[in-house]
């Protein structure tokens, strides 16, 4: 196959693998070429094992079929992996011929998925293994000794696990107990117990917001912060995903502008930063800060 051929091919597979629905007419429109082609494109991916599927008069390439699943695990990037990479790349000399293709290249595999195509070594590497597998198996697990953050309690959770976080750091659960879908640490996992159980509660996994300090939660806040240089270094170094969200105020200043899930995770990073960092129009921020410094100061005290 040509390579003109594959290209359309590849973007062909990116629309039937979107969130958009497309129609025969939609694809070939988009892709400039005739219903007919695309009829003979989707044929090829048939006869190759892809699993198609139409509703109406969309039509799509099924995520569960098991071709595209072993391509999807080639390659596979976190948001804030694609951002520290994206960001290695631009510092290569401008003349490096190199350069444009990695970045291509980047561009292409690019995605906001949550499942850390990362090494995991020591004692997390077998519980790692157990939920990457439940995770591929759709099957539901219980997460042996796990060690709450709140009260130090100890005890089993049965979960259907569906997501990682960054590095492995943290797996989004759907808790059967509970009913809801949770964010657990897995350094806090004592073992995990593969049970034979399938998911009983897909349609309900929902990963939750976590904000660029890594915080996760249901809420959500709009804080504004001035930044001088130290705390600008700082924070996209800490915390990459923050870049985004930065803007120049002036010369040697940015204003950050984000929504976090909780007051906990900026308010550290502000109180270690006090004479670079300014709160701007968020009262809310101000307080929880004061309080901050108000329960620390009562701690050091005693």
């Amino acid at each position: 196959m040509d390579q003109p051929k594959l290209e359309r091919l590849l973007r062909l597979m990116k629309m039937l693998t979107a969130n958009t629905e497309y129609t025969i007419d939609d694809l070939a429109e988009r892709l400039m070429m005739s219903r007919r082609t695309v009829y003979r494109y989707i044929d090829t991916f048939r006869e190759a094992g892809f699993v198609i599927k139409k509703s109406g008069e969309h039509i799509r390439l099924d995520k569960e079929s098991p071709h595209f699943k072993d391509i999807s695990q080639l390659i596979h990037f976190t948001e804030e992996e694609a951002v520290i990479l994206k960001s290695a790349i631009e510092n290569i000399d401008d003349d490096n011929l190199l350069k444009q293709n990695l970045k291509r290249k980047l561009y292409s595999v690019y995605d906001n998925r949550t499942l850390a195509d990362t090494i995991v070594k020591g004692r997390l590497s077998g519980i790692v293994h157990n939920l990457v597998g439940a995770i591929a198996e759709k099957r539901q697990v219980v997460l042996q000794a796990y060690r709450s953050a709140r009260g130090a309690a100890v005890r089993d959770r049965r979960v259907e696990p569906f997501a990682f976080t960054t590095n492995y750091v943290n797996i989004w659960c759907y808790d059967t107990e509970d009913g809801l879908c949770k964010l657990f640490k897995t350094s806090r996992i004592g073992a995990v117990l593969p049970l034979g159980d399938e998911w009983a509660h897909e349609a309900e996994h929902r990963e939750g917001f976590m904000d660029i300090f890594r915080m996760n939660g249901h809420d959500r806040h709009r804080i504004r912060l001035r930044l001088g240089m130290l705390a600008h270094n700082l924070l996209v170094e800490e915390y990459p995903l923050a870049e985004r969200d930065l803007a120049p105020d002036g010369e040697s200043h940015w204003l950050l502008e984000t929504e976090v899930a909780g007051f906990a995770g900026v308010a550290r990073f502000v109180a270690g930063l006090l004479d670079d960092v300014e709160i701007v129009d968020s009262p809310e921020l101000k307080r929880y800060v004061a309080d901050y410094f108000r329960r620390n100061a009562a701690v050091i005290a005693d």
